[in-house]
């Protein structure tokens, strides 16, 4: 099976854990070459946690000495478990029927593009600190109006942080956080 290798995604993700994980627990969902958990752990996060699908991936992972799991997006994550900052570079892409079913788990999100990205936010929520940050990177090809919508439904908040124009298509970093309420109750 295939590792992710970084790509322009990627490198515009890294940018922002790099600034985002000092002092900060984190959980990198489908790390593949383990770019955003390594730069967390350069950054000075205060402890860091890697899971993908791909068991290729995981024993990589493990020989550079980061602490990684398999896991099906949350599916190996104690419930009970919450992060500083979660970390996801999704496969965003809607599905093209030409392309193989390898290179198809790094790169398609579902029949339309947002489907994995959809299931990531409805199980991401229960995973982050109240005032935890989600870093997802995003791509003008993925539908988005299902994800505002679930968004705006689990009371979560969200703001372009970076984004790269490339030939093909506009990559955007989304910095996801719970929305608090400004006038607490007296």
């Amino acid at each position: 099976m295939l590792i992710y290798q970084p790509r322009e995604d990627s490198y515009l993700l890294q940018k922002q854990v790099k600034k985002y994980a000092k002092n900060k627990s984190v959980l990198d969902i489908g790390s593949g070459s383990g770019i955003q958990a390594l730069s967390a752990i350069e950054s000075g996060a205060k402890s860091v946690l890697a899971t993908d699908i791909n068991d290729d991936a995981i024993s990589f992972l493990k020989s550079q000495n980061i602490n990684a799991i398999k896991s099906n997006l949350f599916s190996k994550i104690k419930k009970t478990e919450k992060f500083d900052l979660i970390v996801f570079n999704p496969p965003y892409l809607p599905r093209e029927k030409k392309e193989d079913k390898e290179s198809a788990l790094s790169t398609t999100g579902g029949k339309m593009g947002d489907e994995i990205i959809l299931r990531f936010l409805k199980q991401a929520k229960s995973h982050i600190n109240k005032k935890g940050i989600i870093l997802i990177v995003l791509s003008s090809l993925t539908p988005k109006d299902r994800i505002i919508n679930l968004l705006k439904n689990k009371k979560m908040k969200y703001k372009v942080i970076s984004r790269q124009h490339l030939f093909f298509e506009t990559l955007e970093v989304w910095e996801i956080k719970i929305q608090t309420n400004k006038n607490p109750p007296h």
